[in-house]
């Protein structure tokens, strides 16, 4: 198994160890086909602290049997009368996704979109995106894994729907073909419920894989994305809309404005929290530990030449004189001056070892 090599795009991102989590707004087709809308939900993503956008791309005739368009598609969520009417109603042509792509770059994010189809992955490659993604439906599609890894492009793979040997086969594809390769866990349920999450999945895609390893999540809240990035997660994809009520699956697992500003922060807070990897003693701890710890100071007022025994000693705040944790090293040691009472005892205020009384020691 090859080291985990962070992903690098054409933009001079990096997506993998040693990187800052890669927070991906996923639009999909939430614009709900008007550009306008998609539009203002790159700019609400920006303000949210995305560092990139992602649409989807359908070619409807290329993507559906001529039975599938034509099929009736009437629910609360249709947004036409057949499903292929449907689908065609939630597209953007790749001269408005030309548009947006711009947009968003001048925002500092990257875009990319997931392919589902030959048609729009080809469209997408013209449009010049520095990054490729394919959804989990079609991580069995090998002719489009051999397509999009030809093109050379970095790929975000996910794995929704999928046993780890159909990801090894989608992997030896890609990789077959040069393709750098990130994988997505994801559970491919709408919402997803906490328990099917499967976080520990990350970190055994990556022991497998030996590839930097991302969560496409589709929760309704927080918690199993901030563990996925607990757990190494290098890209966080979350459905993103500007209003969960709109009608649509993918709006009621999706994190509006407000919400995905919130995790971005959580997120940064999170990589904050863990950027310390040994145990150690910060300068905050050692001023606390200065007020709440205490030391070893005498009990009573002590005379010089006074064999220190138990009585003689007691262990009071502040922390800033010989610490408790040497209290079984004092009994029997030699006092060298004179102790008030609750004066800190020091070393130097001992007589070498060599002074130390017989037995446990006693007053003089």
């Amino acid at each position: 198994m090859n080291a985990q090599r962070p992903v690098r795009l054409a933009s001079g991102r990096a997506i993998g160890p040693g990187q800052p989590c890669f927070l991906v707004a996923e639009i999909g087709n939430n614009h709900q086909g008007d550009e306008a809308t998609a539009r203002r939900m790159i700019e609400a993503a920006a303000a949210a602290g995305a560092d990139a956008v992602k649409f989807q791309k359908r070619d409807v005739r290329a993507l559906l049997t001529g039975t599938a368009r034509r099929a009736p598609y009437t629910g609360p969520n249709s947004f036409g009368p057949t499903y292929g009417a449907h689908r065609q109603a939630l597209e953007l042509p790749l001269e408005a996704l030309a548009r947006l792509k711009a947009h968003a770059q001048s925002l500092g994010l990257v875009f990319f979109a997931s392919a589902w189809d030959a048609p729009s992955l080809d469209g997408l490659a013209a449009l010049g995106v520095e990054l490729l993604k394919i959804a989990s439906a079609d991580l069995p599609t090998l002719p489009l894994l051999r397509r999009a890894g030809a093109l050379g492009l970095p790929v975000a793979l996910s794995t929704g729907m999928s046993t780890l040997d159909e990801i090894a086969a989608a992997v030896a594809e890609l990789q077959a073909r040069g393709a750098p390769l990130i994988l997505l866990h994801c559970n491919s349920s709408y919402p997803c419920p906490p328990e099917d999450a499967a976080l520990p999945v990350l970190p055994l895609l990556a022991r497998r894989f030996g590839l930097p390893v991302g969560y496409s999540g589709h929760e309704a809240g927080l918690a199993p994305s901030l563990g996925a990035v607990a757990l190494g997660a290098c890209m966080l994809e979350r459905h993103f809309t500007l209003d969960r009520t709109l009608p649509g699956t993918d709006h009621q697992a999706s994190l509006d404005p407000e919400g995905f500003a919130r995790l971005a922060g959580m997120v940064r807070e999170l990589e904050a929290a863990m950027r310390v990897t040994a145990k150690t003693v910060t300068p905050a701890e050692r001023a606390t530990a200065a007020k709440l710890r205490k030391s070893v100071v005498a009990a009573r007022p002590l005379a010089p030449g006074t064999v220190l025994g138990p009585g003689d000693l007691a262990v009071k705040c502040p922390g800033t004189g010989l610490s408790p944790l040497h209290w079984d090293e004092l009994p029997g040691r030699v006092l060298l001056r004179a102790l008030e009472a609750d004066e800190p005892l020091a070393w130097d205020d001992l007589a070498p070892e060599a002074g130390r009384a017989a037995g446990n020691g006693g007053r003089p």
